[in-house]
């Protein structure tokens, strides 16, 4: 399987790996600073370097064998054993770190259950299971700016998959569980703002989210609520 080094440093923008599996839908490798599709956040894309040249990655997604890195169509993949070097595109990247952070930020000043969600490069959105009237876009855009500029550290934790199931609530996501079965569950904190389980990658501090506007807030269902947000800077 895929060693995955983004899970414990998120500002890695490169690696040497060995090719352990490669094909026509791409090749895996024994190590990666690529995430793979999944909780809302897509998988990342770039390029991959050896002794045949530099080829694009379009896609990183998860496979049977390990991290799949889908590559640009007609493109020669490497052998089986072969050394090469993975680079992220990393402005796409750092885009979907700073619109996942601010979904985290999201969620300490929005109450509800979140019910979906998609992270994108620059902007992003949850869908909230509220109650009642549907919240307004200009104070909400207030509220999150003021907690951003507070510049929050962000910081990683372990927990166990007995205490995640044992504190239920720490779950924000209605339907989307988080990464278990390994017997540790990652935690992301946000100051004393935020803090819950995520597999997915984040700045360092909120200062680095920079600007956000709350964009439109659709009504998707009796108490759902899609609430859209864009960097702004």
């Amino acid at each position: 399987m895929t060693e995955e080094l983004f899970r414990d440093d998120s500002y890695l923008k490169s690696c040497t790996a060995k090719v352990l599996a490669s094909g026509p839908d791409g090749v895996v490798l024994d190590r990666t600073v690529f995430y793979p599709t999944g909780g809302g956040q897509p998988g990342d894309s770039g390029t991959l370097a050896g002794a045949g040249g530099t080829i694009v990655i379009t896609e990183a997604v998860k496979g049977d064998e390990g991290i799949l890195h889908r590559l640009e169509e007609g493109a020669a993949a490497p052998a089986v054993g072969d050394a090469v070097e993975v680079s992220l595109d990393w402005d796409r990247r750092y885009k979907h770190m700073r619109v996942h952070t601010a979904l985290h930020l999201l969620c300490s000043v929005v109450d509800g259950g979140v019910t979906g969600g998609q992270i994108g490069a620059g902007k992003g959105r949850l869908d909230f299971n509220i109650p009642g009237e549907r919240p307004e876009k200009e104070a909400l855009t207030e509220a999150l700016n003021q907690v951003i500029a507070g510049d929050h550290a962000v910081s990683l934790s372990w927990i166990t998959d007995a205490e995640l199931e044992a504190n239920p609530d720490l779950v924000r996501t209605m339907s989307v569980k988080p990464p278990m079965g390994s017997g540790k569950v990652r935690m992301v904190t946000i100051g004393d703002v935020d803090y819950q389980p995520c597999g997915g990658t984040h700045v360092r501090s909120t200062a680095e989210i920079g600007s956000i506007q709350i964009g439109k807030i659709e009504n998707k269902g009796k108490q759902n609520r899609r609430i859209n947000l864009t960097l702004v800077e």
